[in-house]
């Protein structure tokens, strides 16, 4: 399903800790949207893994619980998804990560076929 605009924010940039307030703001909104679905932010223009960018994460996320719904990211860069799941947020949070063009991790690639050498002791 297509994420319609009213719940689509898009985040670029290394973000400052006089962002968050208006990033906030703009969840909020996109929770009274017509839709009232989560809230999808964008990040894959942001251009700084570091704390202020975790912080900006975790206060989005609980603007987004307050009013009863929660955040999705799409597309973190590598680097922001580690630092988030180094300190905790993406299991502490359940913050749901949809990354475009990529297979998930519990699927195989298409079209892989395993094979056994011979020798191999059974499983």
């Amino acid at each position: 399903m297509a994420d319609s605009e009213e719940n689509l924010i898009r985040i670029e940039g290394p973000l400052r800790a006089g962002d968050i307030p208006r990033l906030c703001e703009r969840v909020a909104a996109a929770r009274h949207g017509p839709r009232g679905a989560d809230v999808v932010c964008d990040v894959g223009a942001v251009t700084t893994a570091d704390l202020t960018t975790v912080d900006a994460i975790a206060r989005l996320h609980l603007a987004a619980h307050r009013h009863g719904g929660r955040i999705r990211l799409r597309n973190p860069a590598p680097a922001l998804l580690a630092l988030l799941g180094l300190v905790g947020l993406v299991e502490l949070l359940g913050l749901v990560v949809e990354m475009e063009g990529q297979t998930e991790e519990r699927e195989p690639p298409g079209r892989v076929q395993e094979t056994v050498e011979t020798g191999d002791p059974a499983l």
